[in-house]
């Protein structure tokens, strides 16, 4: 195994980090803190300079409190309570066609989002997200270099040369790591030049953003809200399904979503046009607005199959490219980071074995193409609302108008029509209410040994609905314990911090034991936490039901808080606890 202090003159740093989006920093944030040497770059002068993603889900927030920022990200961001309140409309001061209770704050929804995550949703833009990262990755040791565009590499057995831009000094440089992120944005120069095969149809749609100023609170804070979703002339065009007027900050500050013919040419939007849409959306030309920024974009559905090549790993953007429908891009990138830098940070050290950055393709990819196939069916959802309103291409305001009276009559055609536009909506769940798709992640690789347990059942839908468990490859689940001084404490804050912890019960001290033993052994950091203990009392018994284990059974869970092996029952002696523990690092290892 590589001593990870030979040879350092060699490197300028150990990982070469290129972009700072979410994905990127993120990864520079994860490593820092593990005490890697990282570097950032970005050809940008700074963090995205638009709100574009914003959705921040649970598991997003829970790694962030893994990393101990997630009150700043709360702090940042718009509440949960805000966020649900997601109304269908023909303006802002139109009629309304329907709403639907969104992210979890429905009251048939709310208990359990709660009970799956000590973290709630909040609404993050990237404007704030993106600060929060980088410059907490600076704090921690990362060198972030603004301005510096990545323009080629080359890598070899032992480390890749990055080519390098100052685009203020205009001057080249070079820079050797002994890996290289790719976390440069759906148009990834990384992703190219590593050559990771892209599946799917690019350019799907034309969509075009509009950021801009306005105080909406008359129209909007009686029904609150982050998404607005409006019909009118045009909506069918292009765009994500309908034009939509989104919440960045409440309640003066706005991205509004248009569609336009892709097999057109672009259309221009010059500041008088800008207006003249938000105008028609708002329904009220007379609100003052001030146009911010203006941009075009292209909806995708495309995926990588392969993360890496070599010493050179993708994520975010880069890997999956996909409308903005159920929330789910910066949450997406943020996780891939956090699973792949554990990975990088102990193949470094030396801890582990070369093989165990195989599995970063192996356990992200398949959650890289469920996200984007789910964003694009969630766009194509919007159909069976016009459906449902009998309303077909090329629709005007007056048969807008018409569509919503035919479904307002009280006769039978008007009961058809309600029922059908009832089960539409209801049908929006999958974008709004997917809390499965967030939470219900299942990794299969050489990092997750199976216990030989039965497949997994799942008696409510995966998508829809979060479904705990302990089996090896799922994320551990959330309960309340209490610590030695009362506090309340989540098993997600025993957990993490880039180390292995080995979960078990009171009467697990061989485990403890074992562990002990194995750490020194081998060289890696691994805890043990027995819950029932005084540092982690079962004070609910929220873990008894949620275990899946014997008391003395245990879990051995990875530092991204996913199990990698589980030992549903006591050990017969505690040499053999000893000898399997160390035998499941081995393997999780690739030692």
């Amino acid at each position: 195994m590589t001593d990870p202090t030979t040879h350092d003159d060699a490197y300028d740093t150990d990982v070469l980090v290129v972009g700072s989006g979410p994905a990127g920093g993120s990864a520079a944030l994860l490593l820092a803190t593990y005490g890697i040497r990282t570097t950032l770059v970005s050809k940008y002068g700074w963090t995205a300079n638009t709100p574009r993603a914003h959705i921040t889900n649970q598991r997003t927030l829970e790694v962030l409190r893994d990393l101990g920022i997630e009150d700043q990200a709360l702090a940042a961001g718009t509440p949960q309570h805000l966020m649900g309140d997601t109304v269908l409309c023909t303006a802002l001061t139109g009629e309304e066609i329907g709403r639907i209770r969104t992210w979890g704050t429905g009251d048939d929804r709310l208990t359990e989002y709660t009970a799956a995550s000590p973290c709630p949703m909040t609404d993050l833009p990237q404007t704030y997200l993106e600060p929060i990262l980088v410059s907490n990755a600076a704090a921690r040791g990362a060198k972030v270099r603004f301005d510096t565009e990545f323009v080629r590499l080359e890598q070899d057995e032992d480390g890749v040369t990055a080519y390098l831009h100052d685009r203020l000094r205009g001057d080249d440089f070079t820079m050797r790591a002994r890996y290289l992120i790719g976390a440069d944005g759906a148009r990834s120069r990384v992703a190219e030049q590593a050559g990771l095969p892209i599946a799917g149809q690019e350019g799907k749609a034309g969509s075009m953003n509009i950021v801009f100023r306005a105080d909406l609170s008359a129209h909007v804070a009686h029904r609150p809200s982050v998404l607005y979703w409006v019909m009118r002339p045009g909506a069918e065009t292009g765009g994500i399904g309908m034009g939509l007027v989104r919440m960045v900050r409440p309640w003066n500050e706005w991205l509004l979503t248009w569609g336009y013919d892709i097999d057109q040419a672009p259309p221009e939007i010059d500041e008088a046009e800008a207006r003249r849409i938000v105008h028609d959306l708002v329904g009220d030309d007379s609100i003052e607005v001030e146009i911010t920024s203006t941009s075009l974009w292209t909806v995708n559905h495309t995926y990588a199959t392969r993360y890496s090549t070599g010493r050179v790993f993708c994520a975010g953007d880069a890997v999956h490219r996909h409308p903005p429908s159920n929330g789910l891009g910066s949450n997406t990138s943020v996780q891939d980071a956090h699973n792949l830098a554990w990975k990088l940070a102990m193949v470094v050290r030396g801890e582990a074995g070369e093989g165990l950055l195989d599995t970063y393709t192996a356990e992200r990819a398949p959650v890289g193409k469920q996200i984007v196939d789910r964003a694009n069916l969630s766009r194509d959802q919007f159909g069976p609302i016009f459906r449902a309103l009998g309303i077909g291409g090329g629709l005007d305001q007056e048969g807008i108008a018409g569509a919503l009276a035919a479904c307002r009559a009280p006769d039978a055609e008007g009961a058809r029509r309600r029922r059908e536009l009832d089960a539409a909506i209801e049908l929006k769940n999958y974008e709004f209410n997917a809390h499965g798709v967030e939470l219900n992640q299942r990794y299969a690789s050489a990092a997750v040994l199976d216990d030989g347990s039965p497949a997994e059942e799942w008696p409510r839908d995966r998508e829809l609905y979060h479904q705990p468990s302990t089996r090896p490859g799922a994320k551990l689940p959330h309960a309340w314990l209490t610590d030695a001084y009362g506090r309340r404490l989540s098993t997600l804050d025993l957990v993490g911090k880039g180390r292995f912890i080995l979960v078990t019960g009171v009467s697990g001290v061989a485990w403890e034991a074992a562990g002990e033993a194995c750490a020194a052994d081998l060289g890696v950091p691994l805890a043990t936490v027995r819950i029932g203990s005084d540092a982690a009392r079962d004070a609910y018994g929220d873990w008894r039901c949620r275990s899946e284990t014997e008391e003395a059974g245990c879990l051995l869970v990875r530092p991204d808080g996913y199990v990698a092996w589980r030992r549903g029952t006591a050990p017969d002696t505690a040499e053999a606890a000893a000898a399997e523990l160390r035998k499941a690092l081995e393997a999780v290892l690739q030692r």
